[in-house]
């Protein structure tokens, strides 16, 4: 007979407890330690097992040939295509679209006459009519398995006529193993409903996406050691109000970290954007101050975006500051830079910082835009229309260079900007020589060449 243990376990990390705490030691989050029945099978420690025969990797003849999703971002995004064999956590906000996309990417391919089935815990057959109905995707021949019994799934496409290459779970947190005496969506259900999926995806060697939920703070619910049990985690980023969707890498085991796909919400479902850089700032309007446009890089796609900055003043004792996609640590970091290397003093004034388009800025080369933007809006200076900026800098107030720099002005250029801010000694193709680059060492550099924006105006 197995055993049968109560044991206390954290629904954010996965840590194990003999008693209930009020708050995790292991993640230091409050009332989420709950109690889960164990059953301990495996006692003995003699465990008999089959010889398993060495592989070499030399002998490895091609690679799995990867799946075609039909979805040009999210090819970019996973490296190409599906694996076969992968399994893939996808994660966003409620209501942000991942549903929406793998139901489009399950049409797709089923159209394209590649075996896929969608299995949903959280709709039935005629609420996913209704869903792809409005997609205008009720004609496709998607194959739909409502069911939340993991044995059932997994029997299901093991005894299959047709050929199954990609499976969608919506949602691992609505699965459950019936031998495991825990509700669906606690750790040990998750953990164990997760590990027979992902070996069915191996053992049949079909690609696997599973939908995680997301907790208050943005990460996917349940135990950390889901996001290592796969071989690829996307996050889909947004905001509600904007009609913007950025999916992104955040591992990849086959493909760049970092790699963005971008969409477009609309009435028939998620659109790709394919110049994403001419969206963002199509809008910008022209000499207004606190604007910036810095070149940003996510995995291998250079985007420009606008970070906009207002500084007002304030009869507070602490002044705020609010910042919309970007760290407000490091924005707190940038204004002490400048008020005692550049000479500009914000401690009495708001500040407020936001990235256009809901896009979420991670790398420092944004540094030195976030800076031109502060200053331009301290003194109600506009920058140059066609002008870009880019680079990190350091406490003492140096500029460092950014990588892939050439890539970020390639992109630049072909949207009409001719004018450059850059850090000094960066290595530039000579096919670039034709843009007007200003290279800058250290951040008192800018007070010349805000000085010689005011001049011009001056003049005009």
């Amino acid at each position: 007979m197995a055993s049968k243990n109560l044991t206390y376990i954290c629904q954010n990390c996965g840590a194990e407890y003999q008693k209930w705490l009020g708050k995790c030691n292991e993640c230091s989050s409050w009332n989420t330690i709950e109690i889960e029945t164990i059953n301990n099978k495996y006692t003995s420690t003699k465990v008999k097992g089959n010889k398993v025969k060495f592989a070499n990797l030399t002998s490895c003849t091609t690679s799995q040939a990867r799946v075609d999703t039909t979805i040009t971002e999210l090819n970019r995004v996973l490296g190409g295509g599906l694996v076969a064999g992968s399994a893939v956590l996808i994660g966003g906000n409620p209501g942000i679209g991942k549903s929406t996309l793998l139901l489009q990417l399950a049409a797709y391919m089923a159209t394209a006459k590649i075996g896929c089935a969608y299995v949903s815990g959280e709709e039935s057959v005629e609420q996913m009519r209704i869903h792809a109905s409005r997609l205008e995707l009720d004609n496709s021949p998607i194959k739909v398995l409502t069911t939340t019994n993991v044995n059932d799934i997994i029997a299901t496409i093991e005894n299959s006529n047709e050929k199954i290459e990609m499976v969608v779970i919506d949602s691992i947190q609505t699965v459950f193993i019936p031998d495991i005496p825990s509700a669906p969506g606690t750790v040990s259900q998750v953990r164990a409903a997760a590990h027979e999926l992902i070996s069915l995806a191996k053992r049949k060697g079909m690609a696997i996406i599973i939908v995680g939920h997301v907790t208050k703070d943005g990460q996917i619910a349940g135990p950390k050691l889901l996001e290592h049990m796969v071989d690829t985690v996307l996050y889909f980023e947004g905001d509600k109000g904007n009609n913007f969707r950025i999916l992104r890498a955040v591992k990849n085991r086959f493909g760049n970290i970092n790699e963005i796909g971008i969409f477009e919400m609309s009435e028939q479902g998620l659109v790709e954007v394919t110049n994403p850089s001419s969206l963002f700032i199509a809008e910008r309007k022209a000499s207004i101050s606190g604007s910036t446009i810095f070149t940003s890089v996510e995995g291998t796609r250079p985007l420009l975006i606008e970070i906009q900055a207002l500084v007002s003043p304030s009869h507070m004792v602490a002044p705020r500051r609010a910042v919309v996609g970007w760290d407000l640590n490091r924005l707190s970091m940038m204004i002490a830079v400048l008020a005692t290397r550049y000479g500009l003093n914000l401690h009495s004034y708001e500040v407020y910082l936001n990235v256009v388009g809901g896009l979420k800025v991670i790398e420092p080369a944004a540094d030195l835009a976030v800076v031109c933007s502060l200053i331009s809006a301290m003194y109600n200076k506009p920058c140059k229309n066609d002008m870009i900026v880019c680079g990190e800098i350091g406490l003492s107030g140096e500029i460092r260079r950014v990588n892939n720099i050439n890539t970020r002005l390639k992109e630049a250029s072909k949207l009409g900007f001719s004018n450059a801010i850059i850090p000094g000694g960066s290595k530039l193709n000579k096919e670039l020589s034709f843009l007007n680059i200003t290279e800058v060492h250290h951040v008192k550099q800018l007070q010349s060449i805000f000085a010689e924006l005011q001049t011009n105006d001056n003049t005009a």
